[in-house]
């Protein structure tokens, strides 16, 4: 992993910008308020707290991983099991290992001061369906264009070349959730931009495995579909990428680092 200085970016004119000690001046690098993210950060996280420790249990597990981390250039790569109810599950857990906690969000002091130099990427159809996505969005979303599926269904379109620039600005500001297999389908397979965007960019890589998500919400993760499951997010060591491996070789190692490789009865 190359050191990348993290961005900083202000409404204020530059030669100002020391004067905002409490950074109520701060925007990320899309020009969104980083004041109003955190306040739409924590209060969507006191909304969504008692599905994760109440209604369901989550464990955690791996985030010693997470704590001597930089603030920025640290990409997570996970399976993917809802639209939304896993992204939130790792803002909790980040803001709560900003706090020093490990392992746990209990309790939920940490969204006094939630974390915003934060990220996920996400289908721009997803984040345009409904009040709620919209919300989600502003909390960090880097929407892109899939060129492979689009409303459910298998697609062929070009590809969205933004899509790089939009995460690597994010990497150079923040942390990034990735969901390198671009669909919430077990086993598919991982995407090769995934592998472009590492060899491109060297950022820490943290693979995620996750668990129970899809037995207890529906497929977007705002409702309920079975109460009291046991919800599993595991954060595993950095993986280490060598300069000389191919994009191929790359992408098979995301795929066993987050457990995706096909089993026999799915072949």
């Amino acid at each position: 992993m190359k050191y990348i200085k993290p961005t900083k970016f202000s409404y204020l004119p530059k030669f100002l910008m020391p004067l905002d000690v409490l950074g109520l001046f701060e925007r990320d690098p899309f020009g969104n308020s980083l004041l109003v993210r955190r306040m739409l950060i924590g209060t969507v996280g006191w909304l969504t707290y008692a599905r994760y420790t109440v209604v369901n249990r989550i464990q955690i597990e791996g985030t010693e991983n997470l704590e001597n981390l930089p603030i920025n250039n640290v990409l997570f790569l996970s399976n993917h099991q809802t639209y939304f109810a896993d992204v939130i599950a790792f803002f909790h857990i980040f803001c709560a290992v900003k706090w020093g906690f490990q392992n746990t969000m209990l309790p939920p002091v940490y969204l006094l001061g939630p974390r915003a130099r934060q990220y996920y990427v996400a289908a721009s159809e997803t984040m345009k369906k409904g009040i709620v996505p919209r919300i989600f969005a502003a909390g960090g979303a880097l929407t892109i264009e899939r060129s492979w599926r689009a409303e459910g269904r298998e697609v062929q379109r070009s590809v969205d070349t933004s899509a790089e620039e939009k995460i690597a600005k994010a990497l150079a500001h923040g942390w990034v959730v990735s969901f390198p297999q671009g669909t919430t389908s077990p086993y598919a397979p991982v995407r090769k931009g995934t592998g472009h965007l590492i060899k491109n960019h060297d950022p820490i890589v943290i693979p995620v495995v996750i668990n129970g998500f899809r037995r207890a919400f529906d497929k977007k993760g705002l409702r309920f579909k079975k109460r009291n499951t046991l919800l599993t997010v595991r954060f595993k060591a950095p993986l280490q990428v060598s300069p000389d491996e191919t994009v191929d070789d790359i992408v098979a190692k995301v795929r066993r680092a987050i457990e995706q490789d096909s089993p026999e009865w799915v072949k």
